[in-house]
């Protein structure tokens, strides 16, 4: 989950919800919203509701929703606990729970398959994005915890990415589907990841294998560096919705992201090749502030946030709705998994 400059206020869009349609067996209350962009909210009415057996015996009802809306809001279930959320986002073991390989952001493994959202300070916002989106391999699914709600603030904000799709002007889309993006990283240096954190490993030649497998072009720097490239998708289709949807983190990757006072410091300490992280038009060349700047707005106009509730659990399809974080005051605990493995590689093999 990236992070990029802190944008100033914390704007939670009101939304108006209508009744979609009562729990066929009475435990609970399924409410949908009136726009794109807010989940289906499903409440339970008996108190001590186990959520995973009730998702056991609900799967087609939360599918069906989930393709609709993009993301399923549990509330008032039994969830209190990580080990709780991960009974639930595992369907009652870790074996579906995906590791965070190849990530992007700082996060604590607090068990198998569940770490904590990004490590930003709370002052900051995190902006839309898709989850690993800067890769060939992906979740289909995650799942969000809100194991203790901040005192103000601290919303996980979604946008419905068929629609962000739709919003970028036909000019700006064209040259990206043409070139595809190319990602290039720089780990360690005291400023991004070190790739043994990245890789989750120490060993170079289980990063090499690592990369081939998944077509990364890899170097290893003199100063026991390593750099990465990897040219990807622009827009992905659903696998079950069919659905096209713009997938990439070029607005979080490149350097019009930063403030411009940092974004000049970096450039005058590493240049241009040895940037931490940076977007480039597939070809390498340089992608336009302005095309970003379009991206951006994009993202901003789709945007929808529902204020969290401790307890509360969120499964959100990580190509149909992308999601960020809001600033917030006081402690906040929100725990994430990721399951349903997909990979685009399969797809030019």
């Amino acid at each position: 989950m990236g992070a990029s400059t802190p944008a100033p206020g914390r704007s939670v869009r009101s939304i108006r919800r209508r009744s979609v349609e009562p729990g066929s067996d009475g435990l609970v209350r399924i409410t949908g919203a009136d726009r794109p962009g807010a989940p289906v909210v499903v409440e339970a009415r008996t108190a001590g509701l186990d959520l995973a057996a009730w998702l056991r015996e609900s799967q087609q009802t939360v599918d069906s929703h989930l393709r609709a809306a993009g993301a399923v809001l549990f509330r008032k279930f039994q969830v209190a606990t990580a080990a709780d959320f991960a009974n639930v986002a595992g369907d009652g073991g870790d074996e579906r729970l995906l590791d965070y390989m190849y990530g992007s952001t700082p996060r604590t493994k607090e068990s198998k398959g569940v770490y904590t959202s990004s490590e930003y300070p709370p002052e900051a916002t995190i902006p839309q994005h898709n989850e690993m989106a800067y890769s060939r391999n992906w979740p289909l699914r995650l799942w969000f915890f809100c194991q203790l709600n901040a005192t103000s603030g601290g919303e996980t904000p979604l946008a419905d990415s068929r629609r962000v799709l739709e919003r970028i002007p036909a000019s700006v889309r064209a040259r990206f589907e043409r070139d595809g993006i190319m990602y290039v990283r720089n780990y360690g240096g005291g400023v991004d990841l070190p790739w043994q954190q990245v890789f989750e490993t120490d060993d170079r030649e289980t990063v090499e294998a690592f990369c081939a497998a998944n077509e990364i072009d890899l170097e290893w720097l003199p100063d026991g560096g390593l750099r990465t490239r990897q040219v990807c998708q622009v827009v992905a289709e659903h696998p079950h919705t069919h659905e096209m949807a713009w997938f990439n983190q070029a607005h979080l990757f490149h350097t019009s992201s930063l403030p411009a006072a940092v974004r000049e410091d970096l450039l005058a300490s590493f240049g241009p090749e040895q940037l931490p992280r940076n977007a480039l038009y597939g070809d390498g060349s340089v992608i336009e502030d302005e095309a970003l700047t379009e991206i951006r707005a994009a993202f901003e106009a789709e945007t929808v946030a529902t204020p969290w509730q401790t307890g509360d659990v969120m499964l959100v399809d990580n190509m149909l709705m992308s999601h960020g974080r809001n600033p917030y005051d006081g402690p906040r605990k929100v725990l994430v998994a990721m399951s349903g493995a997909w990979s685009a590689l399969k797809e030019t093999r």
